[in-house]
């Protein structure tokens, strides 16, 4: 795939019904999903989840979730920069109704999957973050749906708050090899948002393989990255805006898992992963 496949500029995979719109076979490979949906107030979206397993992860407002005979209201949150949201996991073979009384923008993450798992609640309060890295790598990680933070059958996903200036997704690594005990093959997708009017950030993925990917993104919000191999960081916010990214993983793997390796010509003393 060229850069020009593997970054997507705002609009450019918008749908009818989506803002956003990344499905596997548009993005060329098997299993992660992620799509944005914009709400009016008083809207409605309705979809079938197929053979897929979602999360239904607020960025800006609350909504009403019903996933079959079950219903979560999810306070939600005024932006991606206001702290953890709660969420809603909706299983696989599924019909899913978001409904927002307010309006708001709402991410739906999604990976191909085999296991029907119940439909499930995630409280905002019960999220683990994490502060990573020191000085110019710091940075907070939201893992809402980590691989060992709640259950999925293949979805993996977290978000990451960037301060303006800093790095994060760094040191480079890489996930895209299956080695028992010390990386796992996984796709990923980066979607951002930046804090302040007129922000951008930066985004870097490089070939781990001849002819693997290779993109030097200037990004704004709504924008989104693919990394379908390759290793990928830093992702580098401007000084005075925050930059905000939501990881979307999924992969082939037996175990729901999360394994990476860092790049050789770079050491973890530079602040610690993403």
């Amino acid at each position: 795939m060229t850069s020009d496949d593997l970054y997507l500029p705002r609009g450019t995979t918008a749908s009818a019904e989506y803002a956003l719109d990344i499905r596997p076979e548009h993005a060329g490979w098997t299993y992660s999903a992620l799509r944005i949906v914009e709400l009016s107030p008083g809207g409605s979206h309705t979809f079938i989840t197929g053979n897929s397993e979602w999360i239904v992860l607020p960025l800006e407002g609350g909504c009403t979730v019903r996933i079959e005979e079950s219903e979560f209201q999810l306070l939600g949150r005024d932006s991606v920069f206001a702290g953890a949201s709660d969420f809603a996991y909706a299983p696989r073979d599924a019909r899913v109704q978001i409904a927002s009384g307010a309006g708001g923008r709402f991410a739906l993450a999604g990976a191909k999957c085999e296991r029907r798992l119940p439909a499930r609640y995630g409280p905002a309060p019960e999220v683990p973050v994490e502060q990573r890295g020191s000085g110019t790598c710091a940075r907070r990680v939201r893992n809402f749906a980590a691989a060992d933070a709640f259950d999925c059958d293949r979805l993996i996903a977290v978000e990451v708050l960037t301060p303006g200036g800093n790095w994060s997704s760094y040191p480079p690594h890489k996930h895209d090899e299956h080695r028992p005990g010390e990386e796992c093959a996984l796709e990923e997708i980066y979607y951002f948002e930046i804090e302040g009017p007129g922000g951008l950030g930066y985004q870097r993925v490089f070939p781990s393989r001849p002819g693997g990917a290779d993109v030097l993104a200037e990004v704004r919000s709504g924008d989104a990255v693919l990394v379908p191999d390759g290793w990928h960081g830093p992702s580098i916010a401007q000084p005075g805006h925050a930059m905000y990214y939501l990881n979307v993983m999924a992969g082939p793997g037996e175990d729901r898992e999360w394994r990476i390796r860092f790049h050789p010509d770079h050491t973890e003393t530079t602040g610690g992963y993403r």
